[in-house]
């Protein structure tokens, strides 16, 4: 059944202007990008012209050509309405998993939002957070720094039990003096460690999970930051090359951020915990598990938010750099990065290269944070082509990595206007967004309650709902 096509939609307005309540429909979201592309290439003449005229006595006449054209697309939109409708009805992740996970890269896919996209980078952001949760930030614990909960049970306390993974690895980095700020001690004088912080986990998906999924999928998840930004003064926007460190690496033009690199291959073998860099802790886990599920369809998820994208990026790279993601058979196993507010990583030929091994990159970002905006400030993607050749040598020359997803938090009814940096950075709130998200030119819809009630940093960012069931909401 088709649904009426609002007049309104033929009128060139920013969404943002519709002053609907929630009880009330929204436009046909899904169709109201194509609706205006297909006026404007078919019939742009109409533009031109007022398409309501109002006679003498205040009624509306449409026009006779623009009235057909309604009844046109009207027929056309509630065709294409139920194929939709059918077509995810029928749908299993299981059956597209390529797609979802980057195959075409996401072509198609994020405008409007597909359902099973959606589920999954929430899906994979809340494994992000849950880094956050579990990280202990107490200076007076004895294990600030580390992990509040034993590998074994580590999604049980954190509500996650139902993503029905298996941590088989906890990561550790050691402190450098690049990102000083990034790390947490614990201020009692003996501690479980004074040089190293848990920055995360690799899990790998049961086989109940794995069934649904249609494949074995290893997921590493890097730990951000969760209230401080001060990480971002100690940027030095200096490019190294990635060469000397990882040695697979045969390009010497291949640069990325200094302070990034350091966190990620520092090491000091006098500490337990210290022993082996963060980069040794991945490969060698990674290969165990390849080893171990070769019998399998596997495929690799990364996933991180603020600089823990910073790190799943280089991680992504390096997999694919060593050959980690190539079988017996000669076939890749897909390597996905889904990275939340992420900085700038390295420059155009790391670009080039991480690309060029397959590696697919997915980026969710508030329109207003201003993390992903660094470093590369003054040389980067946004600059004109000829200014970015004529610049490419300069040591903070900078490109982001793979396919932008845009979010505005001013689109959701939930969140406050705010200019305060660290909410505009809040993961939960890429989150919340993500659900509520469907095109691009389209309001924000609510597609879960959970989007609320789970978030339990949001108090100042959020709206308190009052009654979800009546779409009401009250400010307090």
């Amino acid at each position: 059944m088709a649904i009426p096509l609002s007049l309104t939609a033929l009128l060139p307005f920013h969404p943002n202007s519709l002053k609907t309540s929630r009880s009330e429909n929204p436009l046909p979201t899904p169709f109201y990008g194509k609706t205006l592309r297909y006026l404007s290439s078919k019939f742009g003449s109409i533009r031109a012209r007022t398409p309501l005229q109002v006679n003498q006595g205040g009624s509306p006449k449409i026009d006779e050509s623009l009235s057909s054209i309604i009844t046109e697309l009207e027929r056309e939109k509630g065709e294409q309405e139920e194929g939709e409708i059918e077509k995810q009805a029928n749908k299993k992740l299981a059956d597209c998993w390529r797609e979802i996970h980057g195959q075409d890269n996401w072509s198609g896919l994020l405008d409007p939002m597909d359902p099973l996209l959606r589920a999954e980078l929430i899906r994979y952001g809340e494994m992000a957070q849950a880094c956050y949760d579990a990280f202990d930030f107490d200076p007076f614990s004895k294990y600030c720094g580390g992990c509040k909960y034993i590998r074994r049970k580590f999604f049980e306390p954190l509500g996650l039990a139902d993503h029905d993974y298996k941590v088989t690895r906890f990561l550790y980095a050691t402190s450098t003096n690049n990102l000083l700020n990034f790390f947490k001690i614990s201020r009692r004088t003996h501690n479980w460690s004074d040089h190293a912080n848990w920055i995360g986990y690799i899990a790998v998906s049961s086989d109940a999970m794995t069934k649904r999924l249609g494949r074995r999928d290893i997921t590493i998840a890097w730990r951000g930051t969760v209230t401080e930004l001060e990480w971002i003064e100690n940027l030095t926007d200096l490019l190294i090359p990635i060469a000397p460190e990882i040695n697979c690496c045969h390009d010497p033009m291949v640069k990325v951020e200094r302070g990034f690199l350091n966190l990620y291959t520092s090491k000091k073998e006098d500490y337990r915990f210290c022993k082996y860099s963060v980069r040794e802790q991945i490969l060698d886990e990674v290969s165990d598990l390849v080893r171990q599920y070769s019998n399998e369809e596997l495929s690799i998820s990364v996933t991180g938010h603020s600089l823990g994208s910073a790190l799943a990026m280089l991680s992504a790279y390096d997999i694919a750099e060593t050959g980690l993601n190539v079988v017996s058979d000669g076939c890749n196993i897909p390597v996905s990065v889904f990275s939340f507010s992420g900085p700038r990583v390295g420059n155009r030929r790391f670009k080039k290269r991480i690309e060029g091994l397959g590696v697919k990159v997915l980026r969710v970002v508030n329109v207003h944070d201003m993390v992903p905006n660094v470093p590369g400030i003054l040389v980067n993607e946004n600059m004109p082509l000829f200014v970015r050749w004529l610049l490419d040598w300069l040591p903070w020359s900078y490109r982001h990595v793979g396919v932008k997803l845009e979010l505005d938090h001013k689109h959701s009814p939930f969140l406050r206007d705010t200019v305060d940096p660290t909410c505009l950075h809040n993961l939960e709130a890429h989150l919340h967004l993500l659900d509520g998200f469907i095109s691009f030119l389209s309001v924000y819809s609510l597609f879960s309650c959970k989007s609320i009630y789970t978030f339990s940093s949001l108090l100042y960012f959020l709206l308190v709902v009052a009654k979800i069931g009546k779409n009401t909401a009250k400010v307090v």
